[in-house]
């Protein structure tokens, strides 16, 4: 499943990124926020307007915005 599908507070592990679906330098924004494959996450919060975003999303203690757009890019299974 892809990453704004995953259930609100379920845990999950990154299985794989279509970096071909963002900028560069977004591709190194979320990178640098240390998602990419491996990455164990949950996602803690949903944005209330029509789109959904953003998406709280929380890696290891740290909470980080993303895109919904940039959640589709990520193939997740649950853990």
């Amino acid at each position: 499943m892809t990453l704004d599908l995953l259930p609100i507070g379920q845990s999950a592990r990154v299985i794989a990124v279509d970096w071909s679906r963002m900028a560069d330098e977004e591709a190194e924004r979320v990178r640098a926020m240390g998602i990419d494959v491996g990455t164990q996450l949950a996602i803690s919060h949903r944005g209330v307007f029509g789109t959904r975003d953003p998406l709280a999303v929380m890696v290891g203690r740290m909470a980080v915005a993303l895109r919904r757009s940039h959640a589709l890019a990520m193939q997740v299974e649950a853990i």
